[in-house]
């Protein structure tokens, strides 16, 4: 009886844990999605061709995963009812993996621009030719 108890308390305290988690980041898809698209445009504008076509295929991508999202009631990515089945848990998380790698190299990809940036600016102004 006891460990009955303890194993329905312990299935309940994963199933709220993963309804918790998915309240969480539901309300992230939108404007990671927003901010992606925002920079994108910046770097249109600052005519960055080569870092904006690193950036396309992942902009094509959240345009296609947020058209073709679940039919729900409110925006959003995730349904509540599905995101517990196995394959789909499996390939958002494999989603997740790469897009956090596409992010992360991006990241040092800004950061060794930036480096670069600052270093020629450095050396035109100790030559005089600002």
């Amino acid at each position: 009886m006891a460990f009955t108890f303890a194993a329905f308390c312990y299935m309940l305290a994963l199933l709220l844990t993963a309804a918790l988690i998915f309240f969480a980041i539901w309300h992230l898809v939108l404007p990671e999605y927003l901010i992606h698209f925002f920079f994108c445009v910046m770097f249109f504008c600052a005519a960055e061709w080569l870092t904006l076509c690193l950036n396309l295929p992942l902009l094509a991508y959240h345009v296609w995963r947020y058209m073709s999202r679940p039919v729900m009631s409110c925006p959003g990515l995730y349904d509540p009812t599905t995101i517990m089945n196995a394959d789909i848990l499996a390939y958002c998380q494999k989603e997740g993996w790469c897009k956090l790698a596409f992010y992360l190299l991006s990241f040092f990809y800004y950061l060794y621009g930036y480096v670069e940036a600052v270093s020629s600016d450095r050396r035109a102004a100790q030559h005089g030719s600002v």
